[in-house]
C-alpha cells in the first residue's frame, strides 16, 4: 500500500474516541440495515479531525464484506484517486465500487441499483442543487443517495462550504434529512497537525477576520511568516528535500501579468495547479512542487509544510488591527453563482472565501510558512511574528 495514502488514511493505532465512534457508528449500521427507512449517520468536524480515517475503518468493514451491496462516494477528482489508489490493496474492495456523486446516482437510477451502504466522504461538496453542466440534473444529491441506499454515511464539515452549488448549513442538512432517522458522530481533537489548541485557534481567528495577536509558541509547530513569497518557497523547496510533502498554496485573486495567470509576487511567479488524469494525485506528483496548490488539489490531503500565500482578496484594517476580507478582489467567479433557492448575503460570500483560507492554512501537519500579497497585512504579521517575545 502507498505509504502516503496508508499514513493518512489507514492509521494503525487509533485512539480511545475515535475507536469508540467506530463502535457507535457499527451499532447505528447493523440496527438500521434491518429497519424499513433510509437512515443517515453524520461525522462531523473539522479539518484534521480524523474524519477520513474512521470513514475508513467503517468503509474496509462493510465494503469488504460480500454480503452487502455497498459504494464510496466522493466528489472531490484527486481525492477519488487517492480512493482508488487505497482499493487497489484493500483485499475484496473493487475499484469499481468507488464513484463520484454523478455517476452513482445517474447509473443507479437508470438501472434500477439499490446499496445497503453509501459512504461519503467530503459530503460538503455534494451539489445541493441542480448543476446540468456537470450531468446532474436533479436537485440534491444527498436525497438521490438516501434513495439509493438503506443507509448513507457523511463526512461533513461545514467550514469547507466554499461554493453556492455546494452549499450546506447544518439547517439545510436537517431539513434534507427530514424525517429520516439520522445519528450525529461529532469529532472535535485535532489529528493533523502537531500544533496546539492555542495555535490552531490563532489560525481560526485570523481567517474571522479577529484581531491580530502573535503566533503562539506552545508546541513543535513550525510557524514563520516571511516578508517575501520568494523567500518562502526557498524554505518550502528546503523543506520538500529534507521532509517530502512541502508545498505552497494561495488564494484567489492574483492580477493577470502579460497574460499570464500566474501566482506572482517580488521574486516569485509559479503557474496555479492544473488538473490532471494521471492516477497520481496532485500533492504526490513530484512535479507540483513548481506548481501553487489550492483546495481543488489539496482539501482532504495532508502535507508535511503548508506555504500559504494569502492573496489579493485579503486585505488589513488598521483600525479594528485584524485581516478584512475583500470579496470584489476575489477572482474564482464559481463562489459567486446565483441559485434561486438561495440569495447569499455579501458575509457569506465572505464566509466562503474565509473558508477557503482555513482549510489552506490547516494542510501542514508539521509546520506553515506565511506571506501576503497586500503589503499591509503583510508588514502587520510580520511585524507580530519579529516581536512575539
Amino acid at each position: 500500500m502507498n505509504k502516503i495514502l496508508k499514513d493518512q488514511f489507514m492509521i494503525d493505532h487509533l485512539s480511545d474516541s475515535q475507536n469508540k465512534t467506530i463502535s457507535d457508528m457499527n451499532t447505528f449500521i447493523s440496527k438500521h440495515l434491518s429497519g424499513k427507512q433510509h437512515a443517515v449517520a453524520i461525522i462531523e468536524g473539522a479539518a484534521g479531525t480524523g474524519k477520513s480515517v474512521v470513514l475508513m475503518r467503517l468503509v474496509t468493514k462493510y465494503m469488504t464484506d460480500k454480503r452487502y451491496r455497498t459504494a464510496l462516494v466522493v466528489n472531490h477528482p484527486e481525492l477519488f484517486k487517492a480512493y482508488q489508489d487505497l482499493a487497489d490493496d484493500i483485499l475484496g474492495m473493487a475499484e469499481k465500487d468507488i464513484l463520484r456523486p454523478t455517476p452513482l446516482i445517474n447509473h443507479a437510477e437508470k438501472n434500477h441499483w439499490k446499496y445497503d451502504v453509501i459512504f461519503v466522504d467530503e459530503a460538503h461538496l455534494l451539489y445541493s442543487k441542480s448543476e446540468p453542466y456537470a450531468h446532474y440534473r436533479g436537485q440534491n444529491q444527498l436525497t438521490d443517495l438516501m434513495n439509493l441506499a438503506k443507509i448513507v454515511v457523511v463526512v461533513y464539515d461545514f467550514a469547507q462550504v466554499f461554493q453556492s452549488k455546494m452549499y450546506w448549513s447544518k439547517e439545510l442538512l436537517r431539513q434534507t434529512i427530514g424525517d429520516h432517522p439520522y445519528q450525529l458522530f461529532n469529532m472535535d481533537f485535532q489529528y493533523r497537525m502537531v500544533a496546539s489548541n492555542e495555535q490552531v485557534r490563532w489560525m481560526d481567528d485570523l481567517t474571522a477576520e479577529k484581531p491580530l495577536k502573535p503566533f503562539p509558541t506552545n508546541s513543535h509547530f513550525d510557524f514563520k511568516v516571511f516578508s517575501t513569497a520568494g523567500a518562502l518557497y526557498e524554505q518550502i523547496k528546503k523543506k520538500n528535500q529534507e521532509a517530502g510533502l512541502s508545498r505552497v498554496v494561495a488564494t484567489s485573486g492574483f492580477p493577470r501579468i502579460d497574460g499570464r495567470h500566474n501566482v506572482e509576487m517580488d521574486t516569485f511567479s509559479l503557474p496555479w495547479d492544473e488538473w490532471d488524469p494521471q492516477r497520481t494525485h496532485w500533492a504526490k506528483r513530484t512535479s507540483s512542487i513548481a506548481q501553487v496548490g489550492t483546495i481543488y488539489t489539496l482539501q482532504g490531503f495532508d502535507l508535511n509544510y503548508v506555504g500559504m500565500i494569502i492573496g489579493p482578496s485579503f486585505g488589513y484594517d488598521e483600525k479594528t488591527d485584524s485581516m478584512t476580507i475583500i470579496p470584489e478582489k476575489y477572482s474564482h467567479k464559481e463562489i459567486f453563482k446565483k441559485r434561486q433557492d438561495i440569495q447569499f448575503t455579501r458575509a457569506e460570500y465572505k464566509d466562503f472565501i474565509a473558508n477557503v483560507l482555513n482549510v489552506l492554512i490547516k494542510r501542514g501537519k508539521y509546520g506553515m510558512y506565511l506571506t501576503a500579497y497586500d503589503d499591509a497585512l503583510r508588514k502587520r504579521l510580520v511585524d507580530l511574528y519579529e516581536n512575539r517575545d
